[in-house]
């Protein structure tokens, strides 16, 4: 299922995409219009520690719209919405996995690393598709993209075992880790360069694991003003999906809505010569295989 949030007449809603069509199921409406559960969560990061409960009882919301007299009246047009990150608020900060590509730490003047390399963006950072964001030249003059895969954790765990690690994923999204390349080496640390208001766009869709049972084996392709600047593929990560998880559980506990983010493939504008940092006027496209486009305009 392919789940979105967003904002209609000033409030902050979610439901799935209506199959064929550019529009999005209201099922806060239908909810509150049939009353067909005896309860429903109020927020998609809510509804996401349900688990696949929770894609049941929308799929219950979606076929009695569709029985009702007018199911139109449960669907917004894309044209109507204000896109918002699927995870409008992580629990903690965003947890980053750096160097997790051996051309893209190749780029960057690095060997691959041994030991993980982890890094946080602060959940203050998220905005959604089509969201028009700062290059912040007051701060920087090396603002950079990378596109990522990103895990939704589904459930509460720590020290999960590799072998059980899928289990506590809910789904997978887009992201774009915006990076200012010069305050990370003014710094000696990542946290300010990678914090930066607006620097992690996230969308356009959350969708659910059982649409994605192969996440290692996804295309990611980003392009700014259209010119390909990155074509890779989640196959070449270092460190998977389920190592990432359980190697991350080892230290802190993972809550439902926590967001990881897995690394970018080589393609970075710091790693050609010279480099080609992002300026505004700028628009980014991250593609990512079965989950969508995410679309961010620089200023």
């Amino acid at each position: 299922m392919k789940l979105l949030s967003f904002r209609f007449e000033g409030e902050e809603r979610f439901g799935p995409k209506v199959k064929k069509e550019e529009a999005v199921w209201d099922v806060l409406a239908i909810q509150q219009e049939l009353e067909v559960l005896p309860s429903f969560p109020q927020k998609l990061v809510e509804g996401v520690s349900e688990g696949m409960e929770f894609v049941e009882q929308m799929r219950k919301l979606i076929e009695a719209a569709g029985k009702s007299e007018h199911p139109e009246q449960f669907k917004l047009s894309f044209s109507d919405i204000e896109w918002l990150a699927p995870i409008t608020r992580t629990p903690k900060n965003i947890i980053c996995v750096g160097k997790n590509y051996a051309d893209h730490a190749k780029e960057m003047g690095a060997e691959a690393p041994v030991e993980m390399v982890v890094f946080t963006k602060t959940p203050s950072t998220i905005v959604g598709d089509e969201a028009t964001v700062s290059v912040h030249s007051d701060l920087t003059e090396a603002y950079d993209y990378e596109g990522e895969l990103a895990i939704v954790v589904g459930k509460a765990g720590k020290k999960i075992p590799k072998q059980m690690a899928y289990d506590y994923v809910f789904g997978y999204t887009i992201a774009n880790d915006l990076t200012a390349r010069d305050l990370q080496t003014k710094h000696q640390q990542y946290f300010l360069g990678k914090s930066l208001e607006g620097s992690c766009p996230m969308g356009p869709y959350l969708v659910t694991k059982d649409e994605i049972p192969q996440s290692q084996n996804l295309s990611v392709v980003t392009k700014v003003n259209d010119e390909v600047r990155q074509n890779g593929n989640t196959e070449n990560m270092i460190r998977r999906v389920d190592d990432i998880i359980s190697e991350v559980s080892k230290y802190i506990a993972l809550e439902p809505g926590d967001v990881i983010l897995t690394g970018t493939p080589a393609g970075v504008g710091k790693g050609f010569n010279p480099p080609k940092f992002l300026k505004a006027g700028d628009t980014v496209k991250v593609s990512i295989e079965s989950i969508g486009t995410l679309v961010t305009h620089l200023s």
